[in-house]
């Protein structure tokens, strides 16, 4: 189902859970339904709790603040059979009636989801920033290796390489990660990228346990630079400490500002190497391969940092 078509009968936008809930009168929301990473998502739900310990003391909430609660709490007054399921809300299924009060833990179907139809689910970027050409899509984590972490449901994250890489290093090969069950840490090389016999490690921006790979990498790597942020995604992890890791990634106008930063810090590579191709005008989507003279490595160093190199 398009989110953007028809959800629990409002059409037109995605609706927040909050507004399909009642508790707020419009609110759309921006990052395709991923909570965790939502600013209002986490003042809404301190405001609802504050305001629950209020009345467990016998005081009542005053002020509009005072009339928030959880949107959980909200459609449980509804009939059982009338309950949407999480999933229906978010857009990804049609109706199915919550049977567990919105307990998901102990849902079934929500496993089964998870188990099933989420490997398959491929991210979609919602909001595109564009940077001179290169994009950053909104909701989405990044790090300074230019490797980006989306997050999806019960701690599983997905991993890809960004936009500026891809197109910096040119369509790739191959593009390989590490086997499903190995355990991986933030800022260690896990990622590999070949382009005939140049290699480069990406930095992983998470630390977890690989759940699932992109196998049609192996084979077409340059399917990553076509679909950076859906198609081509590298891995799935499961994240062990995923609060304590994004708080060493970037996202929205942070990332914007260091990727801004590089692209300077490019134009001045370019600059030393082949002064004519410094114009300030599109840097178009294979770099190294229109300015070999910039050098694999140098690269690899400046913006991955790792050490690129040919294989042997």
């Amino acid at each position: 189902m398009d989110a953007k078509q028809k959800i629990n009968g409002f059409t037109g936008f995605s609706p927040c859970l909050w507004m399909q809930a009642g508790v707020v009168r419009k609110k759309e929301c921006r990052i395709d339904y991923e909570c965790p990473a939502c600013r209002f998502d986490r003042v809404m739900r301190k405001t609802a709790g504050e305001n629950r310990n209020t009345r467990l003391v016998g005081r009542v909430p005053e002020g509009n603040r005072g009339a928030i609660l959880f949107w959980k709490e909200r459609m449980r007054k509804l009939p059982a059979w009338q309950r949407p399921c999480i999933h229906h809300m978010k857009g990804r299924i049609d109706f199915r009636a919550c049977t567990q009060s919105y307990r998901c833990r102990d849902c079934d179907f929500d496993q089964y989801f998870k188990d099933q139809y989420a490997v398959h689910t491929v991210v979609r970027p919602v909001d595109v920033l564009d940077i001179e050409g290169f994009k950053i899509p909104q909701g989405y984590y990044f790090h300074r290796g230019h490797t980006w972490l989306k997050m999806e449901e019960g701690g599983t994250v997905r991993v890809g390489i960004d936009d500026f890489a891809l197109r910096l290093l040119g369509p790739p090969d191959a593009i390989e990660a590490p086997l499903m069950g190995k355990p991986i840490r933030q800022d260690q090389p896990h990622i590999l990228l070949r382009r005939g016999e140049k290699r480069a490690a990406l930095l992983s921006p998470v630390s977890g346990v690989v759940t699932d790979i992109n196998p049609a990498l192996r084979e077409t790597g340059g399917l990553a630079n076509k679909a950076p942020y859906s198609d081509g995604w590298v891995m799935r992890v499961h994240a062990e400490n995923l609060r304590k890791d994004l708080k060493n990634l970037m996202i929205g106008t942070e990332a914007r500002d260091v990727l801004e930063s590089e692209i300077d810090q490019l134009y001045g590579a370019i600059e030393e190497v082949a002064p004519l191709a410094a114009d300030g005008g599109f840097l178009g989507y294979d770099i190294y391969g229109s300015l070999p003279q910039l050098g694999w490595a140098r690269l690899s160093r400046m913006f991955l940092h790792t050490a690129g190199e040919d294989e042997t």
